[in-house]
């Protein structure tokens, strides 16, 4: 039943176990007759993206907790409802919470210290051990429906934005060689734009990455799955190499005029065989691409044997043409790594994932 309500895009494995971690909450606090709100924040909270993430985080956030609670206490003793109290007590469990190395706690901890101040019975001490066994509820329960129910699985997610990045870098490349070759009237800020939301995703799938680690030292995998996950944390690192020289390729300072007809026809027909090979999932490289790298190759020697040094204020000893050339000449060789790679464990991936 929760894996079809977890197809629906709104309810999402994270989503569905904090309702069921608040309905359990909700459900044993009204069973003890418990004050309820205090575990039901707490467990909205603490559910995390992994298992290890809940467990680690748990351990963090009941000593925090307790130090919230005991604060709100006291001050309750001394000062009673006013808005003093309330200040005090929110920026003592921050502190008290931040110097003792909680900080995974101090949200938890803060709101339980001050939404408890308002509900103080006479007895101070029933309210402290009461305040803190129904936030322990919410911390427990919402740490074993993470644990236990929808172990979350990010190797989908992982493989399906790693293809995305490699079609974005694709994209990237030929709107920056087109800016140089066909002089578009594209402004840079518009690629360098494309080019920060690149390696904000290369980022995010990174961090996926770690969730899953994390995640599979809890839950068992097969050895298909973690092969097909070594893969793709190879063509991560590939990946990253090709963000680096798209990044220097956004910075070289040439236009069409710089190129004769027949170097800027190379150009442009080797960036097409790039683009195809970064969107191809088996990222297999052309023959005809072999042969336009090669004659590249003789291009950026004749450019750099040709060229002569003017007088200016910065001595050039290799001009923007040839920076150009030799980006576009190492970019290959990271295709044929890439290459090389994917035709040895592309099908493990096809296999698991159906990448």
């Amino acid at each position: 039943m929760f894996q079809k309500l977890k197809r629906f895009k709104i309810l999402g494995g994270r989503t569905l176990k904090t309702g069921i971690s608040v309905f359990l909450t909700a459900l044993i606090c009204g069973f003890f007759n418990l004050p309820i709100v205090f575990a039901v924040i707490t467990a909205i909270v603490t559910v995390e993206h992994t298992a290890a993430d809940s467990i680690k985080k748990a351990m963090v956030r009941f000593p925090a907790s307790a130090i919230g609670a005991l604060l709100a206490t006291v001050f309750y003793s001394f000062l009673g409802k006013g808005a003093l109290t309330f200040a005090l007590v929110a920026m003592l469990t921050i502190a008290v919470c931040h110097k003792l190395k909680l900080d995974d706690g101090i949200i938890v901890a803060t709101i339980t210290a001050t939404a408890m101040i308002p509900e103080f019975q006479d007895h101070h001490i029933v309210s402290f051990f009461s305040r803190l066994g129904t936030t322990s509820i919410g911390i427990v329960l919402s740490t074993l429906v993470n644990f236990f129910l929808l172990p979350p699985n990010y190797s989908p997610m992982i493989y399906k934005n790693i293809n995305d990045l490699y079609n974005q870098a694709g994209v990237l490349l030929q709107r920056i060689i087109s800016s140089i070759t066909a002089d578009s009237k594209e402004k840079n800020r518009g690629i360098q734009k494309s080019y920060r939301q690149l390696t904000a995703h290369l980022e995010r799938t990174y961090q996926l990455s770690q969730f899953q680690r994390e995640e599979w030292k809890y839950h068992r995998h097969t050895k298909e799955e973690m092969l097909a996950f070594q893969f793709s944390q190879k063509k991560l690192r590939t990946f990253q190499q090709i963000a680096y020289h798209l990044g220097n390729l956004q910075y070289v300072n040439t236009k069409a005029a710089d190129f004769t007809e027949a170097e800027i026809d190379l150009l442009e027909n080797l960036t097409e065989n790039y683009v195809k090979v970064l969107q191809d999932p088996t990222h297999t490289i052309s023959e005809d691409q072999f042969t336009r790298v090669e004659r590249l190759d003789q291009v950026f020697w004749k450019w750099k044997e040709e060229h002569v040094q003017r007088d200016s204020k910065y001595r050039h000893h290799l001009p923007q043409q040839t920076i150009l050339i030799y980006e576009l000449l190492c970019f290959h060789d990271v295709l044929e790594e890439l290459q090389n790679m994917s035709h040895k464990q592309q099908k493990l991936v096809h296999d698991c994932y159906g990448q």
